[in-house]
Formats: structure tokens, sequence, C-alpha cells
């Protein structure tokens, strides 16, 4: 078995790979929390990413997923999930339960915040749900977007007396 500092590590260097850095992941998490913790900063918010990418179910749930991902990318998965995969077909739905699994690691905050960067696509995840480059991001969108959801829920929670209400443009 790996420790988890190795599959730490890999995990990093897995998402460097696909394009993805510490700081991109951060940047999702101000974008969604700034709103109700005006006085965020972006190093709260990359201690915070990096705290959620330090745990093993994290881990797990990216190696599979771009695994996955890759996968599709040589072709070598079993028709039809093949064109599900490569397609990102929105009534699979598979991808967002893996991410899911990172989203519950801070409760309903984690749910909502998913939810509203995987509607608006902000940064990061705009780029890997557009397939520049010819890869396959079925799942890594998600789960960028999952860690930055679990990050903005971890701020939210280990300090709630910053958080305000914030209304939505209109």
């Amino acid at each position: 078995m790996e420790s988890t500092k190795d599959l730490e590590k890999y995990t990093y260097e897995l998402l460097a790979e696909r394009g993805v850095t510490l700081e991109d992941i951060a940047e999702l998490v101000l974008y969604v929390q700034k709103p109700y913790m005006p006085n965020l900063s972006i190093d709260e918010c990359r201690d915070s990413v990096a705290s959620v990418l330090a745990k093993r179910e994290v881990h797990n749930a990216i190696l599979t997923g771009v695994e996955l991902d890759k996968l599709a990318e040589q072709n070598k998965l079993s028709q039809p999930l093949q064109h599900i995969v490569t397609h990102d077909e929105s009534l699979y739905g598979i991808d967002e339960i893996l991410a899911f699994s990172i989203v519950n690691l801070y409760g309903s905050i984690g749910f909502t915040n998913y939810g509203y960067l995987d509607k608006v696509k902000p940064g990061i995840i705009k780029d890997l749900d557009s397939e520049v480059g010819g890869r396959c991001n079925t799942f890594l969108d998600d789960l960028v977007g999952a860690v930055a959801a679990a990050a903005a829920g971890r701020i939210a929670h280990n300090e709630p007396h910053r958080v305000q209400h914030a209304l939505a443009d209109e």
C-alpha cells in the first residue's frame, strides 16, 4: 500500500501533468467564497486547498477519475463507455458522483459550492471543460470543482464568524 504522503505527491504531479495547479484551485475557492468572506485572502484559499488535497480519499478520487480520462483519450474503454466518457454525455453523471466523494468532506456547503462551480464553470474548470489540447477531462473538471468546493466549505466551517450573507446580483 502506498503511503498517504506518496499518494499526495503523486496527486499533485498528476494534476500538474493535466495542467492544474494548486493556485488554479485556490482561485476558484476565492471566487466562490469571496462574496461571503470579503476579507478572504488567496493565501487562506491555498492553505485550504492543500488541506483538502492531503486527504487520502481525495487522492483516490483524483487518481481514479484522471485514469479514466486518460484511458478514454487512448480509446481503451469498452463501448458504449468509451463514447459516453469522450463525449462527456450529460446523463452519464458518474463524473459528478465521483466528485461528490470529495464534496462530502465539508457537508452541505460543499454541495452548494460544487453545484455553483459546475454551473458557471469559472477559471480552470472552463479550460478543462473546453477540450482544448485534445484531452478528455470528463472527470477532472468535476474533481477540480469538488476540491475547490470542499476547500471553500472548509474555510466556512473553520471560521463561521467571518461568513456574511450575500445577495445574488440581479
